[in-house]
């Protein structure tokens, strides 16, 4: 339990053994499940933990409530990872009322199926008063399922601000405040492009509404709580969701099955710092975290995708890249190409065909091919699309 205002309690939980957070992405430093308490006349809890939390999420509960009985639990989120403990709250506390969207209480009695709970459905607009405190609902749909709600409390100037503004990793290795944390961007937009990249535009509906709040904290479901330099996260997060180019550079991204695309691909990168790019990052994709080719493809302006020729179409970790892109609402930016083929290049179409398909993404330069391997006669097509790139 550790007090974040007056009268405003984090009794969240750390999960420092989970390897894959929803069973896709990898958590090498853990996973914070935010959870907190608001001690007034009135007591409410917001948002639960995910279930592997249960023994010590209910102690920090316990700790926090010194005796009294909790009226309301508020649920911004009804994703698991947040909401698997009702249940048990509520065989604990019987009076307690659930408060959440009309499209959230419908998802409780899927996820809690033949169980009946005492419920109040807020919309936006609609406050909750508590004593000294009141919550005020804004709705957050699709950031990032269609239920979730945000909720801000003007005697703290705090906003409870759901999934948004969340990071991957545990407080314990990250910090727990945003201003302990010494590289919040990185997992923060890793998490970001991959939780919350489709929604651009929900997310900047939210942002117009967050506006014109008087916001001194912004306590997420995942992460550090936020508190100093706040205009940072919302530069970035502004940034992310209207598909802005966060650094300027190049992401040259590779596929290769026997070394001859990679070598190309290196050589290109190489071509580019030689030619000033101002910034060039590099990655197997065979090999490196499928999220971070994601998160660095929204990062820069231009990619470079460098793929072998695999059973008549493009090889698979270069295509399982584009699908994320594809699901993730890649868009508003450049792309460059380098296929690799022995008898009958294919990349090359499969590239396009599915680039195609996304939003205002412009090709420069013309396709290389590379036929096995570099050669000294591939050297002018690199040089060109070198050129292209950076003109």
């Amino acid at each position: 339990m550790k007090e974040i205002a007056r009268d405003i309690f984090y009794i969240g939980t750390d999960d420092l053994t989970l390897d894959l957070f929803e069973s896709q992405y990898v958590v090498p430093e853990g996973m914070a499940y935010n959870s907190y308490l608001i001690k007034d006349d009135k007591i409410a809890i917001l948002d639960t933990a995910d279930a592997r939390m249960e023994e010590t999420w209910f102690q920090h509960l316990e700790e926090a409530l010194e005796g009294r009985q909790p009226d309301y639990l508020v649920v911004h989120h009804m994703e698991p990872d947040h909401s698997a403990l009702i249940g048990l709250l509520a065989e604990k506390y019987p009076a307690i009322q659930i408060v959440a969207s009309a499209m959230a209480l419908k998802f409780l009695g899927q996820f809690q199926p033949g169980k009946t709970f005492n419920t109040l459905a807020v919309k936006e607009g609609d406050t909750l008063s508590l004593g000294t405190h009141s919550l005020q609902f804004f709705s957050a749909a699709m950031v990032h399922w269609p239920e979730v709600m945000v909720s801000y409390d003007s005697a703290a100037h705090i906003l409870f601000s759901a999934d948004a503004f969340g990071k991957f990793g545990a407080l314990e290795t990250c910090g727990f405040w945003g201003d302990e944390d010494g590289d919040w961007a990185c997992e923060g937009r890793r998490y970001y492009f991959n939780i919350c990249g489709k929604y651009g535009p929900q997310v900047q509906a939210l942002l117009k509404k967050m506006a014109g709040l008087a916001i001194d904290t912004i306590a997420p479901l995942h992460g550090p709580i936020l508190r100093e330099n706040l205009a940072y996260y919302l530069d970035l997060y502004n940034t992310w969701s209207s598909y802005g180019v966060e650094t300027p550079g190049v992401f040259v991204a590779y596929a290769s099955i026997h070394g001859g695309t990679a070598e190309v691909a290196l050589k290109l990168a190489d071509l580019l710092r030689e030619k000033g790019c101002p910034k060039v990052a590099v990655c197997d994709l065979t090999r490196e975290d499928r999220a971070e080719a994601v998160e660095d493809a929204f990062r820069y302006g231009t990619l470079v995708l460098a793929a072998a020729s695999y059973d008549a179409g493009l090889f698979t970790p270069a295509y399982d890249f584009l699908h994320s892109l594809q699901v993730k609402g890649w868009q508003k930016r450049r792309v460059a190409l380098i296929e690799n083929g022995s008898w009958a290049p294919s990349a090359g179409r499969v590239m396009k065909e599915m680039f195609g398909a996304m939003k205002d993404v412009e090709q420069v330069g013309e396709l290389v091919t590379i036929r096995s391997r570099y050669k000294a006669e591939d050297q002018a097509a690199l040089e060109a699309l070198a050129n292209a790139i950076l003109a």
